[in-house]
């Protein structure tokens, strides 16, 4: 892996570099003006044209149309919707209820609850991986009598396969198809879990130097580098992916939750709850910020679709300001 020459200085917020297209053009908005309260994780039925919004602050998960931009279903009755994962193949989405504790599953039209799976509090984040059909959800770690763990789920039989213990709460995960891992940041220890697919178990852990907080991350299988943002600094970090090892340390905006790679553009998508999009360009010897993309406070999670070549970010709706999804174009 070669070592990567970093550019540290960040681009004034708001702006992209003189001379070349902007990273991303907001498209089209969203507005969803019966949705109160913050966003957190989404996901999307291409086929079916629809995204699915957890709207943690409302306690429900919409079911929206992505050509109307109107409410299809509203998924009601969840104590704070985290995680989200749709499964193509069977037509179900997973949701993890943070406050119950458990992975709801949702199948049919309309959905319609089919099963709940037991896991622990603060059931948050969860990654799919589609060859061997496992699903990895984050849950457990506030205190010494809720341990850290992954759960792996078996979507075809709807079983836990397996519980993996983290030294406390799993934040966002990552999956890497080409050598069948699984990343998991630890945001309060400062590090990440690297979990062997084929085993289940836990193969290592890399610890981080220079920030901590770590709360989302992305891959690019192609060049095997782990993009992993903190909060405390604002930082991007930039990792080996087969080692671990720190190949650079960037400035970015506060309040990092949602981080994407474009493997077409190679460009990484820093969603920051304080109301910015930090966009960094990458290739196999560099990394460097290519401009930042303002938002709104609190506007901190979203979703990169790359076969649409677009990055929706969910916009929280507060008093008489409509919640809404920002549309962004990535070409």
């Amino acid at each position: 892996m070669k070592r990567f020459l970093v550019s540290c200085v960040l681009v004034l917020a708001g702006s992209s570099l003189r001379g070349q297209n902007p990273p991303l053009v907001l498209e089209k908005t969203i507005y969803l003006p019966a949705v109160q309260g913050k966003f957190d994780h989404f996901a999307v039925d291409e086929a079916g044209n629809r995204i699915f919004a957890a709207a943690t602050g409302n306690k429900s998960v919409e079911v929206i149309d992505l050509g109307s931009g109107k409410i299809l279903q509203s998924l009601t009755g969840l104590g704070k919707p985290h995680g989200l994962a749709w499964m193509a193949s069977t037509g179900q989405l997973f949701v993890a209820d943070g406050a119950s504790g458990v992975l709801d599953l949702y199948g049919g039209a309309p959905l319609g609850l089919v099963k709940s799976i037991p896991l622990s509090e603060d059931a948050d984040d969860m990654v799919y991986d589609a060859s061997s059909g496992l699903l990895y959800v984050g849950h457990g770690g506030s205190d010494a009598a809720h341990p850290g763990r992954i759960a792996v789920i078996d979507t075809k039989n709807l079983t836990q396969k397996a519980s993996i213990s983290a030294t406390s709460h799993p934040e966002e995960l990552e999956v890497d198809k080409s050598t069948d891992r699984v990343f998991a940041n630890i945001a309060d220890a400062a590090e990440i879990s690297v979990i062997d697919g084929r085993t289940a178990m836990q193969s290592t852990i890399w610890k981080l130097t220079g920030a901590k907080n770590n709360v989302p991350l992305a891959y690019d299988e192609e060049q095997h580098i782990l993009f992993v943002a903190c909060r405390t600094p604002a930082r991007l970090l930039v990792l080996d992916g087969d080692t671990g090892k720190q190949l650079a340390n960037l400035p970015s905006d506060p309040g990092a939750d949602d981080l994407f790679y474009d493997a077409e553009t190679h460009q990484v998508y820093l969603i920051a709850g304080s109301g910015a999009i930090d966009v960094y360009r990458t290739d196999e010897k560099n990394v460097k910020a290519a401009g930042v993309i303002h938002t709104a406070a609190g506007a901190k999670t979203g979703l990169f679709v790359r076969s649409r070549k677009t990055l929706y970010v969910g916009v929280p709706g507060s008093g008489e300001s409509a919640a809404s999804i920002l549309v962004y174009s990535t070409r």
